[in-house]
């Protein structure tokens, strides 16, 4: 009997409760101080008489424009515009996407003496060369590579939708970006040798591109007036992530496969994102005709495209997203196997196991790349 009457009690003193709460809140009290405005959120600078000075997106990062005053890689004409950022309408202070990029520069954000390995990614923003966006694709990895002593550089490269074009001066700005991280590899305590970038959507359009015309680049960009002369661009590890199309995909005239063509991670999303998917495999089909070494490719079945609708309404996401709980969602992961596997997560200036293969491959004889 006793036990009948305390369940019967346990709702009744609930609602007792609920009701005193209400009561409590509905009493004369001092009123909260109202929420502070968000701090440190980042403005694109000023407009001035000189070039436009680009500005850090996240704390503590270092930016250095990529080409000198007055470079003819750049447009005179509208060098001094300022750059345009889209903020994320719900998180104050994340910025999603960068526009009107004239003066394009990278970030650098290095990492703890302690843990640093040396390495360096360059991380090539997606957007559909609509827009870059540096939030997802950019920032998000800054504190995923610290973890791993991984310095961390964000791509500000021009667009499209800016007059510029995806396979000359948008890879010009990936291919320089390489040269200025070498070139600062000792004040920046970054192996030179360990240097490579990372490309999302439209951004490994310029990491694909990089990846082989680098031989060109140096040849043309060698002169007495070049600071960078005799600086290579060559990356020393690619990453293509759901990439748009490489100097490989159909209909375009794919350029010579130097020989000492770097080691490429790629993962896509598979049938439900074909058109990148069938990018992915050109690539990879490309290197694999003349047994590439190091290359290892990723293709999951459950994904889509970011940005692109799922079922139940939503709209699938990109970087370092779960994507639902799906495999694809630990894309990262398997990067940093494929990572470790080739000698990068090492201290700096120990010889990568890429470095090795890439030697071992070039004493060995052509092989022949038709099917």
């Amino acid at each position: 009997m006793k036990r009948r009457t305390a369940l019967v009690l346990t709702p009744m003193l609930a609602s007792a409760l609920a009701v005193a709460a209400c009561c409590a809140q509905d009493a004369p009290h001092a009123k909260l101080a109202p929420i502070p405005a968000p701090l440190g959120v980042p403005h694109p600078g000023p407009e001035s008489d000189a070039p436009y000075a680009p500005q850090p997106i996240l704390p503590g990062g270092v930016e250095i424009t990529l080409y000198p005053p007055g470079s003819h890689f750049l447009n005179m004409k509208r060098i001094r515009e300022p750059e345009q950022y889209f903020m994320n309408k719900d998180v104050a202070g994340r910025i999603n996407a960068i526009v009107n990029i004239h003066n394009p520069s990278i970030e650098v954000h290095t990492v703890d003496s302690g843990i640093n390995t040396g390495t360096a990614v360059i991380l090539a923003a997606g957007g559909g060369h609509r827009t870059l966006n540096v939030g997802s694709e950019g920032a998000d990895f800054v504190p995923f590579f610290y973890n791993y002593g991984v310095n961390t550089i964000i791509l500000r490269n021009r667009l499209r939708r800016d007059g510029y074009n995806p396979q000359t001066d948008e890879t010009y700005d990936a291919l320089q970006a390489i040269r200025m991280v070498r070139a600062h590899a000792a004040e920046w305590k970054i192996d030179p040798n360990k240097i490579g970038i990372m490309g999302f959507s439209a951004g490994a359009e310029l990491a694909s591109g990089a990846a082989v015309l680098y031989d060109e680049f140096d040849k043309k960009n060698s002169g007495p007036d070049d600071p960078l002369t005799g600086i290579s661009s060559r990356p020393d590890f690619v990453g293509l992530v759901y990439p748009g199309p490489t100097p490989f995909a159909r209909g375009r005239t794919a350029p010579l496969i130097p020989r000492n063509v770097p080691p490429t991670f790629i993962v896509s999303a598979g049938s439900d994102d074909q058109v990148h998917a069938v990018w992915a495999d050109e690539y990879f089909s490309a290197m694999l005709a003349l047994r590439v070494p190091n290359l290892e490719m990723h293709i999951y079945a459950n994904g889509r495209h970011p940005g692109d609708p799922l079922r139940d309404g939503s709209h699938m996401t990109g970087g370092l997203t779960d994507r639902n709980n799906t495999p694809y969602g630990t894309w990262q992961f398997r990067f940093i196997d494929w990572f470790r596997d080739l000698g990068f997560l090492q201290k700096p200036g120990i010889e990568t196991k890429a470095a090795k293969d890439t030697a071992y491959f070039l004493s060995q004889p052509e092989h022949d790349a038709k099917p």
